[in-house]
């Protein structure tokens, strides 16, 4: 679903060239703990591979999707209080919290973006542009990210009690 809305609605928006908000890569940050290295690294090719057969970038979303696949865990143990994840914990705002998911989501966001951007212009002529177009692109990713953790991954409430 991600990768249609990426696809269909998303890809179409560029404000004054410096933002392209890129909502596919939740689905990389939202995987659970528990998934094997070499698999998150298999799915965040192949995640990547798609849109860049839909956008026609040779590679590029899938070189940057493969590197944020790379720097999860480390991230998400470098952020952490705990050695490891109790099971069925979700990187989530809802299991983690939102300071957590912020730092956690933030990083990868910037990551992705570096590599993504950095290889699409592929000399730093433009370095302060190419700047800009991170910062700017990882902003309104990770507005969009956060907005749709509130709307979409909200934890059932218990009807009995009333609590959440």
């Amino acid at each position: 679903m991600l990768t249609a809305i990426q696809v269909a609605v998303l890809n179409h928006i560029h404000l004054s060239g410096y933002v392209n908000p890129y909502l596919y890569i939740l689905f990389i940050l939202i995987l659970p703990f528990e998934t094997p290295k070499w698999l998150l690294l298999i799915v965040a090719f192949f995640q990547g591979l798609v849109i860049d057969l839909f956008v026609q970038t040779p590679g590029m979303h899938a070189a940057a999707c493969v590197f944020m696949a790379f720097l999860r865990p480390l991230i998400a143990a470098t952020i952490s209080s705990k050695k490891e994840y109790e099971p069925g914990i979700q990187p989530s705002i809802q299991d983690l919290g939102f300071n957590w998911f912020l730092t956690y989501s933030a990083i990868l966001t910037v990551a992705h973006h570096t590599i993504l951007f950095m290889m699409e212009v592929f000399h730093f002529y433009e370095f302060a542009i190419t700047i800009q177009r991170i910062l700017y692109s990882s902003v309104i990713t990770l507005i969009l990210i956060i907005l749709s953790q509130y709307i979409f991954y909200r934890k059932p409430r218990n009807i009995i009690s009333g609590k959440i």
